[in-house]
């Protein structure tokens, strides 16, 4: 059975080209192993994350997915660790979802991250 990976990555700043880096990642990623999870790709359809009331409705929307356990690990991806993946960090640890980092550029940021809240750091 293929692993349900949710790809976590920033929306702000430039919402489209965003969209379109995570679009790729998925096309790159989606094979008969993996299967990536975007739902937030969804909500962008009718939620404007330039209103900040919309943008919150959107985050919070995807918390019900790792309570669940929907995906099998969160991948981080992007060039930075944005608010709303602070979140979807949280969660995953919450919930014991292992979390990958996609760019490893993102390494260094996110265990930066684990030791600012201690969090314990998963592999």
């Amino acid at each position: 059975m293929p692993k349900i990976v949710y790809i976590a990555h920033p929306i702000s700043g430039n919402v489209q080209e965003n969209i379109q880096s995570i679009l790729s990642i998925c096309k790159t990623i989606h094979s008969k192993k993996t299967i990536p999870f975007a739902p937030y790709l969804l909500a962008l359809k009718y939620l404007k994350d330039d209103i900040p009331s919309e943008r919150k409705k959107g985050i919070i929307a995807s918390k019900p997915f790792f309570e669940r356990k929907t995906m099998d690990e969160t991948w981080l991806c992007g060039s930075t660790i944005s608010t709303g993946m602070k979140k979807e960090i949280e969660w995953s640890l919450e919930n014991n979802i292992p979390i990958k980092c996609y760019n490893p550029i993102l390494q260094t940021e996110f265990e930066k991250l684990l030791q600012k809240n201690s969090y314990s750091f998963q592999k």
